[in-house]
């Protein structure tokens, strides 16, 4: 049903006397609960507000390697693969098979890095990576996740909004949806991109679908205006700003009691909060403010873009209390067809500029207590093959094509078991030999810390009622503390 009949219907006596007993009811609860100031930045009866049961996280941090990186030189260690480097992959993988850029019979590749066993937990992990050695007890390493996608939007978006095409909500708006703020002066949801690349999946990796515009990630740069258009135009002081927004606001007020459509509610609660936020938001991206010693645990600089100083900021940000943080970072599709996208010198000069700030993140959100309460996830849309990918074939550069049958995601904070390795993939890396996870298990993993069932965290729209996972996923328990 369309908005605006849904408000019509609610202007009958009949709809008053039948669902009245229990909207007066609710409105009484949350006025006792003080929910109506806390939530003053969302549309009236839109945002469900409550977990359905006690929650093991409060908040999330998602940090998304686009391009996806190969999880067989990182976490996933393959001895056998690397005694049989060079010889013809079996046929038996190949057969009926398609690849994003292989054809033939492609070279089995062993990893050139080197992995040893690290932590207390004894877990394998690549020499490129030695900063994430030092908090390898507080990972939990899933290495059977597989996903239906093998390109990169399609793969993006079923990963972040459970289908392969635009239009639905995403995981962070999902979230918001359903727990709301704790914050009023910062939006709920923040996006941070490095690199200089948006997502492959494009703003809907991040976008609202068809939930109410105000549960979009808002996306925030750590160079330049934290939050673009948000300032006051040349002219105009804080004093005319509120004069103007009181004017627009009892506008949309007439349109909405006219209308009843979300968006005349989320027009309103958005201009609030970004009245709000021109003071709010450039107080905490300013990561200058922080001690010298914390910015060289990062390697973050001041006035930069970078992962570096966008781990930082999840941090500062999460600890405002910002609900989820989106991390995307652009530059790990290794395929070989450059030296800096090899999975030699290319992959380790690239995860230098991943290595430290993430495992500075960890150790600084265990240090200030966060991190029972947060949870963070790190990994790609897809992982990559065990074979040479087709196009560099002969050449001296080696990389790894697209490959969705198994890959290696991390998750570590509140809720998960530390130091735990879940899932195997079989001795060559082609397929997972126990503990499968597909992404819409992990989806429902995610929501289920946060203390949602996933099976009931939904929205109808178009006649349906939708969620995150679809009609798939199963929580994954054995994960869990």
């Amino acid at each position: 049903m369309s908005p605006i009949l849904q408000n019509l219907e609610l202007r009958t006596r009949r709809y008053f006397l039948r669902e009245g007993a229990l909207g007066l009811g609710a409105l009484a609860a949350g006025s006792l609960l003080g929910q109506n100031e806390a939530r003053s930045n969302e549309p009236a009866g839109v945002s469900l507000g409550q977990p359905h049961f006690a929650p093991k996280v409060k908040r999330v941090i998602y940090l998304h390697m686009t391009g996806s990186p190969p999880n067989l030189d990182l976490f996933d260690y393959k001895p056998e693969l690397v005694r049989r480097d060079g010889e013809d992959c079996p046929q038996s993988f190949l057969k009926g098979r398609e690849f994003a850029f292989t054809s033939g019979t492609p070279k089995l590749m062993g990893t050139p890095q080197k992995f040893q066993q690290v932590g207390q937990s004894g877990a394998w992990m690549s020499s490129a990576i030695p900063k994430l050695h030092g908090v390898a007890d507080e990972m939990c390493r899933v290495h059977s996740v597989y996903t239906d996608q093998f390109n990169h939007a399609p793969a993006e978006l079923l990963i972040y909004t459970g289908s392969p095409r635009t239009g639905r909500p995403s995981m962070g708006a999902w979230v918001t949806y359903g727990l709301g703020s704790e914050n009023t002066d910062l939006p709920a949801f923040v996006v941070l991109i490095s690199s200089g690349v948006q997502p492959n999946g494009g703003k809907s990796s991040f976008g609202s679908g068809f939930l109410p515009s105000v549960y979009q990630g808002i996306q925030c740069r750590s160079k330049g205006d934290p939050v673009l258009f948000a300032s006051n135009p040349s002219g105009m002081d804080k004093k005319l700003r509120r004069t103007t927004l009181d004017a627009l606001n009892r506008l949309n007020q007439l349109q909405a009691e006219k209308m009843g459509h979300p968006e005349t509610q989320t027009r309103i609660s958005q201009y609030e909060l970004a009245f709000r936020m021109q003071t709010s938001v450039p107080e905490v991206m300013d990561i200058s403010r922080e001690p010298q010693h914390v910015l060289d645990d990062y390697g973050a600089k001041p006035g930069e873009s970078s992962l570096a100083n966008n781990c930082l900021l999840a941090r500062r940000l999460v600890e405002s209390g910002v609900r989820f943080v989106q991390l995307f970072d652009w530059g790990w599709d290794f395929h070989g067809t450059s030296a800096a996208t090899g999975v030699g010198d290319g992959l380790v000069k690239k995860c230098a500029t991943m290595d430290q700030p993430v495992a500075a993140l960890i150790k600084d959100l265990r240090r200030r207590g966060l991190l029972d309460e947060t949870l963070i996830v790190w990994g790609g849309e897809f992982g990559r093959t065990p074979f040479r990918e087709g196009r560099t074939a002969k050449s001296e550069i080696l990389g790894r094509d697209h490959y969705p049958d198994c890959f290696t995601m991390w998750m570590a904070g509140g809720g998960v078991r530390g130091g735990l390795d879940y899932g195997t993939t079989d001795e060559l890396g082609f397929g997972v030999a126990e503990n499968p996870v597909h992404v819409h298990d992990l989806q429902a993993t995610v929501l289920h810390l946060l203390g949602f069932d996933h099976t009931r965290l939904t929205y109808r729209f178009q006649g349906r009622d939708y969620r995150l996972t679809d009609v798939h996923g199963h929580v994954v328990h054995d994960l869990l503390t």
